[in-house]
């Protein structure tokens, strides 16, 4: 991917690191390797521990081996050209993989809103209607579900390259991270159509956008609900429910939300201000959701330490 054709330069992106920081690359590759193996082990070991385990076959672990899947998918994406580029301090890649790239991120990013969405839903239903949680929330609606985030992310993000394919860069031929981002990548693009403006805009406020909207409603209801409750004991059992997921929506929009703003309304000229963002939002969650809900999940840190002690034995 590193050497390139000269007759076709007008289709060829250089991906960058973190400029000004190339003397600390060997150690951001090893911090970045770590990330990314505690990403793939913990959500390995997360997926495979509710899927083999009887008494853990409910919606929502259901929901939360969904997130393991979809955040190692997300690592797989990016770890290619991450690695690369911070081995060899720049990589360049033809546009056609670098939309397919980008196609994976963002399509993974719009499932993963999709499954904290339903998770915030799965809350909502257990806290605040707990009699009729049982038929309102199955395991069959929750494949159903799954499904459907698959094909809303895939309908909504296959269009965007689509609009880019075949385009030519003449603003400029170097992006701003290791991998590929809508953002990044249209900047560069020669003839900035208004539609692709238009509906990319559509894109991130009917997914992402009124995903968040949905959790912080749902969270609305969720804290009326445990501030009715007539003892403080029972309003921090029933709150501490939901203290795993709280996390995890944190580590997932608190980045991608100032990015967006980054992006949008601030200095993208700054790479010490939206590098670091970006980075922080495509490896940290990843890596930090198997172990929000390994240890704070007690079946599953329960089943964790069992299965640590048979191997040991």
């Amino acid at each position: 991917m590193s050497s390139v054709n000269t007759t076709d330069s007008g289709q060829v992106l250089t991906l960058v690191g973190i400029p000004g920081l190339e003397d600390f690359y060997p150690w951001i590759l090893l911090a970045v390797c770590v990330l990314y193996l505690m990403s793939l082990i913990g959500n390995s070991i997360l997926f495979f521990i509710i899927r083999t385990d009887e008494s853990l076959q409910t919606p929502m672990y259901d929901l939360v081996s969904m997130l393991a899947l979809t955040d190692m998918g997300l690592s797989l994406a990016t770890l290619p050209t991450v690695v690369g580029v911070f081995c060899l301090q720049f990589l360049r890649l033809h546009l056609p993989p670098c939309l397919l790239q980008m196609f994976f991120i963002h399509s993974l990013s719009v499932m993963e809103s999709s499954v904290l969405l339903t998770m915030a839903y799965d809350r909502l239903v257990a806290i605040c209607n707990p009699l009729r949680y049982s038929s309102l929330l199955t395991r069959d609606l929750t494949s159903r579900l799954g499904l459907l985030m698959v094909c809303r992310a895939v309908a909504v993000i296959f269009p965007i390259p689509l609009m880019l394919r075949g385009s030519s860069l003449c603003r400029g031929h170097t992006l701003s991270h290791a991998f590929c981002l809508h953002p990044d990548v249209s900047r560069l693009i020669c003839s900035q159509l208004s539609a692709h403006s238009v509906y990319s805009v559509f894109a991130v406020l009917s997914t992402m956008g009124l995903d968040a909207l949905l959790i912080t409603l749902s969270y609305i209801f969720i804290l009326r609900a445990v501030c009715g409750l007539a003892s403080a004991s029972e309003r921090y059992k029933v709150f501490h429910r939901c203290v795993s997921h709280i996390v995890v929506v944190l580590l997932f929009y608190s980045p991608m939300i100032s990015l967006s703003m980054i992006n949008r309304f601030g200095d993208n000229r700054n790479p010490f201000i939206h590098v670091p963002l970006a980075y922080l939002h495509f490896l940290l969650p990843p890596a930090m959701n198997p172990i929000v809900y390994g240890m704070k999940t007690k079946c599953i840190y329960q089943r964790l330490i069992q299965r640590a002690q048979r191997a040991i034995q």
